[in-house]
């Protein structure tokens, strides 16, 4: 086996030397059409090849997300350590050679403050804390903290069959994330409901404050944040996420002791919308600059964690794979942009700024590509509208030397989401998700949870299929 993987790199080396050197020496469009003509034999696979042999080789994403982390780990919109991160990403991409502006948006600023203390009373026992987060967005506890009964509820059908038991309680919704999902996300936006809509759904019922199971398939003693969204017409209560091991030893709790009581402490703190930016930075096209290929990633994360796979891979994918695209030797035909947008955990206000800012006349967005499923290895496309699909479907064999296995239609993600108003085709990159929510919003999430192979291979498919579609078109 030694001597099989020996001589498969140096067969790899061979390839890429070679293909190095076809660039190197072409005098002529003519010379160039064994790599970049969809006509020839094997259409853009030395390419292809070339992004993938330099990606694994070099490894540049982790270290952009090395950089991400360490010099910016706490990026919640509104706060420094976010302005930061825009500073660095700025700088990186100046430094691959990208043009580079910033557009005006308006963002959330809430901070979580130092208090998340919550304590089960139990008789005569001394108190029993609870691991616990604020949710965003929420609303503090007065500084005296609350004092009331614990209503366990585990869907809002038996929410409302509580009727009176919830009034004054704080009610502790105890609904898991779905384990016979194969789609962790499916099994997430099912339970995301109830740290969402939770807290308004228990306030007409004249709930005093809601704790929410952690969504996360694991048990563990890690809160997993989010954001809370509070109806305009009900009053805004707070609003805490529990660690699933927590929440397992309260349920047991309140079975024994129905009348079980808690003390809820918060002090963060909503300082309303203030101004921020979309930082997007282009490689223009040489031949149609109008017409654009997007890659897109959010730069807010949560501040348990450092935003690692959430969305920092995303960030350092978007811009490795411009570099390993600057690394071909060749201009692309069409503008491929990068933007990083803001505010992605609080409702993805910055992606529909972006999509109806004025800047975009006169502009053509051909696709856009999102990253925000964490930098876990790649394993499938969703390619946009089911024409768009028919086009793009034919570039798999290109993807698969990297890990993708399958393509399927429809794509997109909170942040280009808006552009498929416009006739973008959206695209959805898509790791292996079955790790993504033992991180999630949590403090798990920082760089050790990130393999430098894996979040690397998720640059190259994005590299791949920007390049053929700005060389290509749809």
């Amino acid at each position: 086996m030694k001597d099989f993987h020996s001589a498969d790199r140096h067969l790899g080396l061979f390839r890429l030397a070679a293909v190095l050197a076809a660039f190197s020496l072409a005098g002529t469009s003519s010379e160039r059409t064994s790599i970049l003509d969809p006509g020839s034999k094997v259409p853009y696979a030395d390419a292809a090849e070339t992004l993938r042999v330099e990606g694994l080789k070099s490894e540049g994403g982790f270290a952009i997300l090395e950089r991400l982390t360490r010099l910016a780990p706490e990026r919640l919109t509104g706060s420094a350590g976010f302005a930061a991160a825009q500073e660095l990403m700025h700088r990186e991409m100046e430094a691959l050679g990208m043009s580079v502006w910033r557009e005006p948006v308006r963002v959330e600023h809430w901070v979580r403050g130092r208090i998340q203390e919550a304590l089960i009373l139990e008789g005569t026992a001394p108190p029993r804390p609870l691991r616990i987060a604020a949710l965003g967005l929420s609303v503090p506890t007065s500084a005296a903290g609350l004092n009331a009964p614990l209503v366990e509820i585990r869907s809002f059908e038996e929410l409302q069959k509580a009727g009176g038991r919830v009034r004054g309680a704080i009610v502790f919704f105890n609904h898991p994330m779905d384990r016979s999902f194969q789609d962790t996300f499916g099994a997430y936006g099912e339970a995301a409901q109830y740290r969402t809509r939770g807290a308004s759904e228990a306030a007409k019922l004249g709930a005093a404050a809601v704790l929410v199971r952690s969504m996360t398939l694991r048990l563990d003693g890690f809160p997993h944040t989010g954001m809370v969204g509070y109806a305009a017409d009900v009053p805004k209560i707070p609003a805490a996420a529990v660690a699933t091991l927590d929440a397992e030893d309260l349920s047991r709790r309140l079975a024994r002791q129905p009348g079980l009581r808690l003390r809820l402490r918060l002090d963060c703190r909503d300082l309303g919308p203030v101004e921020s930016s979309n930082l997007a930075g282009e490689i223009r096209g040489a031949e149609q600059p109008a017409e654009i290929v997007l890659l897109g990633a959010h730069l807010d994360a949560w501040d348990l964690g450092t935003g690692a796979h959430d969305d920092g891979a995303g960030c350092a994918q978007c811009l490795e794979a411009v570099r390993l695209i600057r690394a071909l030797g060749i201009a692309p035909k069409r503008t491929i942009r990068v933007v990083l947008y803001p505010n992605e955990e609080f409702g993805a206000s910055a992606g529909r700024d972006y999509a109806d800012s004025p800047r975009r006349s006169g502009e053509r967005h051909l696709a856009a590509i999102e990253s925000d499923r964490g930098g876990f290895l790649p394993i499938g496309f969703g390619l946009g509208s089911a024409a768009s699909f028919e086009k793009l479907k034919k570039w798999i064999d290109l993807l698969r030397p990297a890990g993708i296995q399958w393509v399927g239609p429809g794509g997109g993600g909170a942040d280009i989401g808006p552009l498929g108003e416009s006739g973008t085709a959206l695209l959805a990159f898509i790791p292996d998700a079955q790790r993504y929510f033992d991180h999630h919003h949590s403090a798990n999430d920082v760089l050790a949870a990130v393999h430098p192979r894996e979040l690397e291979l998720g640059a190259v498919v994005m590299a791949v299929m920007a390049f053929v579609i700005a060389q290509q078109g749809i």
